[in-house]
């Protein structure tokens, strides 16, 4: 439980939000190269199918892209690249660039201290906010994206892969879900995913109501830091989140090459993040 009288927690450092992230996100379809970590589900989430180099690097770079390139090639997956402050070498963005590979995604990494629980919004009569198990979750979050059975079950294999401890909501409005969320916990820091609202319930609070009463239920048992990550375009989520006390951290893109990193699922599916009703989807991003 949290100790309401314990000192203010600080802002969690870059590095360790950027590897809870990647912890966060388990896929047993993945290869340490060199120190770059190449994820190959099948999913809709980006990160999971793509080069996050994060660790140190040795090796001719001209040699490294070449292998994932082969690497991805052989999987029938877009190369992508998951840019971040932390990526290694330096150079890498700059050399991707030169070789054609194109900006995309820019994502932001908001974190917030939690001082307090946030105060959970009263629902509608009709509407019920439910723990399911993990199945149960996927279904529902996948029914929202409309996701292939192929997409579905690489979600679901990377939440039963994850050892950390995991929550989900489902937002219920008459006999339907309209909304989810999940949160992720490792150690006192918390990160929230697969916020989505079924496109005519946007608006009515939804979301809010799921980030509210997972990050409560978090810091009942004792996170003190949390993170996410919004599209940089999603200006609307951005000041939704604001209202939580989220602020950016760091950011982080993608390079791909032209006309092949965006999967048709990605089109179809609600692709942009937010707490109240607007499009929403923050895992993915990225």
């Amino acid at each position: 439980m949290n100790d309401k009288t314990a000192p203010i927690a600080a802002a969690p450092d870059i590095v360790r939000v950027e590897e809870a992230g990647l912890n966060a996100l388990q896929t047993q379809r993945q290869l340490f190269y060199d120190g770059w970590l190449l994820r190959l589900s099948p999913g809709t989430a980006k990160r999971a199918r793509s080069v996050n180099a994060h660790f140190g690097s040795s090796l001719p770079l001209a040699e490294k892209i070449a292998y994932c390139e082969a690497v991805y090639a052989r999987h029938a997956l877009p190369m992508l690249f998951r840019m971040t402050p932390m990526s290694r070498p330096p150079e890498l963005d700059r050399e991707l660039a030169d070789r054609g590979y194109e900006m995309f995604d820019e994502t932001l990494v908001q974190t917030v201290v939690l001082e307090r629980p946030p105060e959970i919004p009263d629902p509608a009569d009709d509407v019920i906010v439910e723990a399911p198990e993990t199945d149960a979750f996927v279904d529902a979050v996948d029914a929202l994206r409309r996701s292939t059975p192929e997409q579905r079950e690489a979600h679901r294999e990377r939440l039963i892969n994850s050892p950390l401890e995991k929550r989900y909501a489902l937002v219920r409005a008459g006999d339907r879900v309209v909304c989810t969320a999940q949160i992720v916990v490792e150690e006192s820091l918390v990160g929230v995913f697969d916020v989505i609202t079924a496109p005519d319930a946007r608006g009515r609070g939804h979301a809010t109501l799921a980030c509210a009463w997972l990050l409560s239920w978090a810091w009942q048992h004792g996170a003190n830091a949390a993170y996410l990550q919004v599209k940089a375009e999603n200006a609307p989520a951005i000041a939704a989140y604001r209202k939580f006390g989220f602020a950016t951290a760091y950011t982080y893109h993608y390079r791909g090459r032209p006309g092949e990193y965006e999967q048709p699922s990605d089109a179809q599916a609600p692709t942009s993040a937010g707490v109240r009703g607007s499009a929403q989807r923050v895992s993915e991003h990225g």
